[in-house]
C-alpha cells in the first residue's frame, strides 16, 4: 500500500514536471509541500515525534519509486531523511528531538548535512572546520562544500573540530539553524545532472550557536557520521536501483515501438541481451539494496552490506542508464527523451555518500576485520 502510493504520487505529479525541473534548474518547493504532506519526510521519525514511524524498508521504497521519475527530487528526500535527519534522531537529547524533529517529519522545514569540505572529502577526518568554547556558546569558523539542500534547509547538521587531538578524536557535531548569524551560503553549484536539487558551499564567520546545539558526545562526531552514512549510503544505493529501473522501462518500450529493417528493434538479439543484462543488474542491485535496508530495520551493523549495496547499485545503474542511451541511438542522445538525464542523474551515485573506490576500501575492511587480519 505504501510503495502504491508512492508510486502514485511519483507518476501523477512528479512525472509531468520531472523533465522541467532539470531543465529549468529550480528547487521543486511544491514538491517537497507535497511529500510532507503524504509523510514522506519523516518515513523514519517516530510518531511520537511527528513522523511514520517507518523503517528503512519503507525508505528505500519511498527512495526507488521517487528516483524512478525524477532523481532531483529523490536526492532532497534522501539528504533531508539520511543526513539531516537521522544524526538528530539516532543521537540527539529528547529536547533536540522534540525541538527540531516535528518540522522536519512535516516538511516545514528541510535538513541538510555538512560534513565535506574543499580539502576533505573522501577523506572526512580531514575537517578544518573549527569550533571553540566562548562562554555558554560555540564559536565557528570554517566551510563546507557539495551541500546538498544547504540553501533551502533550515536545519543543517555540521561537523567540526572541538580539539586538537589528532585524526577523528576532536571532531564533533553540531545543530545550526538556518539565518544563524556568521552563516553564509553561497551560489548554488551548476550540476551536472540532478539539477533541481540544491548544493551550495557554505561558510561560517564567527558563527556563535548556544551551548546546546553540540549533537551527542563532543568528540564523538567521526563515529555519528560514520553511522550516518551507513544509512545513507543504503538510500543512494535505492536512488541509483530506481534510475536503473526508469532506464530499463524507457528501453523496453522504445525497443518495442522503434523499428529497423522491417521489425521492431527489441526483436534483434543484440537488444535482447541489452535488456537481459540489464533487467538481471538491477534485480540483483534489488536484492543488495532492500537486503541492507532490512538489516538497517533490525538494528544490526550494515556497514558492510550498505557499502557494497551502494556500491554494485550505483555501477549498475551507470550501466543500465549507457545501455539505455545506446538503445536508443541517437535519439538518446537528445534531451527530447528522458534517458539521457537518467545518466547524467546516475553518475552522482558513485560519488556521493562515499565513491566508489572508498566503498571497496570499507567492504575490504570489513572482510579483514571479519577474519581477524590485523591489516
Amino acid at each position: 500500500m505504501f510503495q502504491k502510493m508512492v508510486r502514485e504520487f511519483s507518476e501523477q505529479e512528479l512525472a509531468p514536471r520531472a523533465a522541467e525541473i532539470d531543465r529549468e534548474d529550480t528547487f521543486p518547493h511544491w514538491a517537497v509541500e507535497k511529500m510532507g504532506d503524504l509523510g514522506l519526510l519523516g518515513i523514519i521519525v517516530p510518531e511520537e515525534y511527528g513522523g511514520a514511524g517507518g523503517d528503512y524498508i519503507m525508505y528505500a521504497l519511498a527512495q526507488e519509486e521517487v528516483a524512478r521519475v525524477s532523481g532531483s527530487v529523490a536526492l532532497i528526500l534522501a539528504a533531508h531523511t539520511s543526513l539531516g535527519t537521522y544524526p538528530i534522531l539516532a543521537f540527539g537529547t529528547d529536547a533536540q528531538k522534540q525541538k527540531y524533529l516535528p518540522d522536519l517529519a512535516a516538511g516545514k522545514k528541510l535538513g541538510a548535512f555538512g560534513l565535506t569540505e574543499p580539502g576533505a572529502g573522501s577523506d572526512a577526518a580531514g575537517t578544518k572546520t573549527r569550533a571553540r568554547k566562548d562562554g555558554g556558546d560555540w564559536v565557528v569558523n570554517g566551510s563546507k562544500h557539495w551541500i546538498t539542500n544547504a540553501g533551502v534547509a533550515g536545519t543543517l547538521v555540521i561537523t567540526a573540530r572541538t580539539s586538537d587531538e589528532p585524526g577523528v578524536r576532536g571532531i564533533s557535531s553540531f545543530i545550526v539553524e538556518a539565518g544563524t548569524p556568521g552563516l553564509k551560503i553561497a551560489k548554488k553549484e551548476d550540476k551536472v545532472g540532478l539539477r533541481g536539487s540544491e548544493t551550495n558551499p557554505l561558510f561560517f564567520e564567527d558563527m556563535r550557536i548556544p551551548g546546546d546545539s553540540l549533537l551527542g558526545e563532543e568528540g564523538h562526531g567521526f563515529r555519528q557520521f560514520m553511522q550516518t552514512l551507513d544509512g545513507g549510503r543504503i538510500c543512494i544505493g535505492a536512488m541509483a536501483l530506481g534510475l536503473a529501473q526508469a532506464a530499463l522501462d524507457a528501453a523496453v518500450d522504445y525497443a518495442s515501438q522503434r523499428e529497423q529493417f522491417g521489425k521492431p528493434i527489441a526483436a534483434f538479439q543484440g537488444i535482447q541481451f541489452k535488456l537481459a543484462n540489464m533487467a538481471t543488474e538491477i534485480e540483483a542491485a534489488r536484492h543488495l539494496v532492500y537486503g541492507a535496508a532490512a538489516l538497517r530495520s533490525r538494528g544490526e551493523k550494515v556497514t558492510r552490506y550498505a557499502a557494497m549495496a551502494k556500491l554494485f547499485a550505483s555501477e549498475v545503474s551507470m550501466r543500465a542508464t549507457n545501455e539505455a542511451i545506446q538503445i536508443y541511438g541517437g535519439n538518446g542522445y537528445s534531451r527530447e527523451y528522458p534517458v539521457e538525464r537518467f545518466w547524467r542523474d546516475a553518475k552522482l551515485t558513485e560519488i556521493g555518500e562515499g565513491t566508489s573506490e572508498i566503498q571497496r576500501i570499507v567492504i575490504a575492511r570489513e572482510i579483514l576485520k571479519a577474519a581477524g587480519s590485523r591489516i
